[in-house]
């Protein structure tokens, strides 16, 4: 290795040391322990997700501070104009360090079929350009790799100049300061991405194996393909997909997705002005079952996605004649046979003028044309990729519908709001959901409606095929709210409303986006996955014509001053305070009896002396270990006023008022009476008895105490409600006005230890 690799492999070992540890612990389980470098409150804070394939922990930083100083390791960090600067200044080539020249950069599932060489592009040609005479869809070739639909995007963004030079940057070279660093921009999962590569490419025979340009001598096709497969995580993590995925991630635009059996009366004006707006364009036809990319009787082949490059109206005697101009990625003499095919009679009644305005070309290239009918009814699935606001040149927006975007990054989470679908009631209310309010009808919509666009992305699903895991099936519903302040829906109210709209399906796809027209109002959105129980990050976009207010649904942590005598209503009313039962009240008398004789002549007791009294009691009534020291200490914390670490018998009398209060909502929501709450329950039980928590905090109380199969028993119920009404009160009293901060000294936070 040369010494410029020798000077930070060292800082390479340790970035592989932390990841491996990191990675570990994500197979291990949420409660492992990761050992992990020193925090810093740097840059380090804003790790993309494609790093570690998960979110970085708000305030710490998962990378070690000598490894952001390594502009060599890194994806996030990795700086085109840093490592061209060193690497000019040490008169090397650029390696990178994380996407090496080996076997496991292109394939995770097996070895290659025969043995792959890298090699850079002046070890392959003798005068390698990065484009040669203008950048066309007649560049892209298509390989070894079933990356069809990529390619299909491909060709389709040379045909916007301005998209391409922003993913594709033109001023590279392998001639001027050529260091074999090449970089591009990629829109991943929410932001821009810069994406750098080195100039090795898999080569046989010295031949490029995989996605190449027409001239042997010009490589930013490949080099695109690699950089690609870099932010998958592989080569082999680019086989099979939706060209919407690449259109999607070369524009920052979102894509919708019909069904040409059943066509909006006005497809074709949406796809005259999608191509007039620069719009990206796919199609396909389904797959054959049991056969890979069958050719049909017409030329079209099935499974195989295709880029619309051209629609356009041509005169004819009779009017304008609609017509479609598609490629096949492959670039090859594999074109549709019918009406308008290349060299077809149909063309003699076309002008010369006309053929030449239309850049007509009889060519074994890949590319054809069809009537506009012949489309519709020969292909069965039209992508388009609308550009919004975050592509790349606001400037291409102007006199034109500009949309407007919410987005907001979430992730279902088994055990906490992993719901699955309407299917399943039970839990389908847990799943994260978001407050879209439309304010104004569109400008040009006579029903006074609404044009809401629902995208749900979700996320590194590609890079995490190397973990046997793959894209979950997913969709969305959306319900009209009556109150646009409310807080997290419950069961009740999914069970007695209808949805207004919803996904057109639930798909294993990395998206699934639909479009929807709606009164103004505020409405509830609610992604989930098909099934519950399934993981997974998601980014869920909505664009709109007009602004709108967007949000997660969600509410403040806090615990009702009288939890029992308040007339409004609220998600889940706390339930009546219930008059004692004889049983209770036989109870009560024995238990006051109990602490008299253990009490002594101080009458007060102690966090063990409590441990023994509650034990004696509940565990003849509830099948579980007993509360432990630490529980009966939170206890003694939480209504130990004078700070003597004991209970008097009043405070004794308020403490067993709560256990018993709740004790009767533990029992209400253990439906199946098998000692254990659910843990999508927790939220419902606590408001039950005054308790609110946002979404945060109960992603927190869900893992601190349930167990991996998301089940809560009474004891850890009881100390979950110990602690958080200690907290809460603790903090009541440190902010009277309900501002929401509270100072604290140092005895103050004493009183709040347990």
């Amino acid at each position: 290795m040369n010494n410029i690799f020798k000077k930070f492999g060292q800082m390479k070992d340790e970035f592989n040391k932390y990841k491996k540890e990191f990675e570990d612990s994500k197979r291990g389980g949420a409660h492992r322990k990761v050992a992990r470098p020193p925090v810093d409150g740097g840059g380090g804070d804003k790790l993309q997700n494609i790093f570690f394939g998960q979110n970085p922990i708000p305030g710490r930083s998962l990378v070690p501070r000598v490894l952001r100083k390594n502009p060599f390791a890194g994806l996030a960090y990795q700086k085109y104009d840093e490592i061209k600067a060193k690497c000019l200044e040490e008169g090397v080539n650029f390696e990178d360090p994380e996407f090496e020249a080996e076997d496991s950069s292109i394939f995770f599932s097996s070895a290659p079929p025969r043995p792959f060489e890298w090699k850079r592009p002046h070890e392959i040609c003798d005068n390698p350009e990065w484009i040669t005479s203008g950048a066309s869809r007649f560049d892209v070739r298509q390989g070894e790799l079933g990356d069809c639909w990529l390619l299909a995007a491909v060709a389709s963004l040379t045909c916007n100049p301005k998209l391409f030079s922003f993913v594709v940057d033109p001023n590279q070279s392998f001639t001027e300061n050529y260091c074999g660093i090449f970089k591009f921009n990629f829109w991943h999962q929410g932001d821009w991405q810069e994406v750098v590569v080195d100039d090795r490419l898999p080569t046989y025979r010295n031949q490029l194996v995989f996605m190449h340009s027409t001239e042997k001598n010009e490589f930013w096709s490949a080099l695109l393909e690699k950089a690609y497969a870099k932010l998958m995580g592989s080569y082999e993590s680019l086989k099979g997909g939706s060209t919407s995925e690449a259109m999607e991630d070369f524009t920052g635009g979102v894509t919708e997705m019909f069904d040409l059996r059943n066509a909006p009366p006005n497809l074709l004006n949406i796809m005259l002005k999608a191509y007039e707006r620069g719009s990206l364009m796919g199609c396909s036809i389904d797959a054959v079952p049991g056969q890979t990319e069958a050719e049909l009787d017409n030329g079209l082949i099935c499974g195989h996605a295709y880029s619309v490059t051209n629609v356009k109206l041509t005169p004819r005697m009779q009017g304008q004649m609609p017509m479609v101009r598609i490629r096949n990625p492959w670039g090859n003499s594999s074109e549709w046979k019918g009406a308008w095919s290349d060299g077809s009679r149909e063309w003699s009644l076309i002008s010369e003028d006309e053929k030449q305005e239309l850049g007509l070309v009889f060519d074994d290239d890949g590319e054809f044309w069809m009537s506009f009918k012949d489309f519709t009814a020969n292909f069965q699935k039209l992508e388009i990729c609308n550009l919004g606001p975050d592509s790349l040149d606001e400037d291409d927006l102007d006199n034109k519908k500009k949309w407007e975007c919410f987005k907001e990054n979430e992730a279902w989470i088994k055990r906490v709001n992993a719901g699955g679908c309407r299917n399943y009631i039970d839990t389908f209310w847990t799943n994260p959901q978001f407050r879209m309010t439309l304010t104004d009808p569109d400008d040009d919509d006579e029903e006074e409606l609404c044009t809401a666009i629902v995208a749900v992305l979700q996320k590194d699903r590609r890079k995490k095929r190397k973990e046997g895991l793959d894209l979950l099936t997913i969709g969305y519903v959306i319900y009209k709210l009556e109150d646009p302040d409310c807080g997290p829906l419950d069961m009740k109210f999914f069970k007695y409303n209808a949805s207004v709209a919803k996904s057109p399906t639930f798909v294993n796809m990395r998206e699934v986006c639909g479009r929807h027209k709606l009164p103004p109002g505020t409405y509830a959105i609610v992604p989930s996955t098909f099934e519950p129980h399934y993981e997974g990050e998601f980014l869920l976009r909505i664009f709109t014509e007009k602004a709108n207010i967007s949000g997660e649904i969600d509410e403040q942590t806090r615990l009702d001053d009288e939890p029992f005598k308040d007339p409004q209503p609220i998600i889940q009313r706390p339930a009546e305070k219930p008059e004692p039962t004889d049983e209770e009240n036989d109870q009560a008398e024995a238990l006051k009896n109990s602490f008299r004789r253990i009490a002594g002549e101080d009458m007060e007791i102690d966090a063990y002396e409590l441990q023994e009294i509650l034990n004696a009691v509940f565990k003849k009534e509830f099948s579980f270990p007993g509360f432990g020291i630490d529980c009966a200490r939170s206890m003694v914390a939480m209504h130990d006023g004078d700070l003597s670490g004991k209970l008097g018998y009043d405070e004794f009398k308020d403490l067993w008022d709560d256990l018993r209060r709740w004790k009767g909502v533990f029992k209400e929501f253990d439906k199946d009476k098998s000692g254990n709450l659910s843990s999508y329950e927790l939220r419902n039980a606590l408001n039950h008895v005054g308790f609110h928590v946002s979404n945060r905090s109960l992603r927190s109380l869900v893992m601190r105490y349930s167990n991996k199969e998301g089940h809560i028993d009474f004891g850890d119920f009881i100390m979950c409600a110990v602690r958080l009404k200690t907290m809460l009160t603790s903090f009541k009293g440190h902010d009277p006005e309900n501002s929401g901060l509270a100072p604290y000294d140092v005895e103050g936070v004493g009183t709040t230890l347990h």
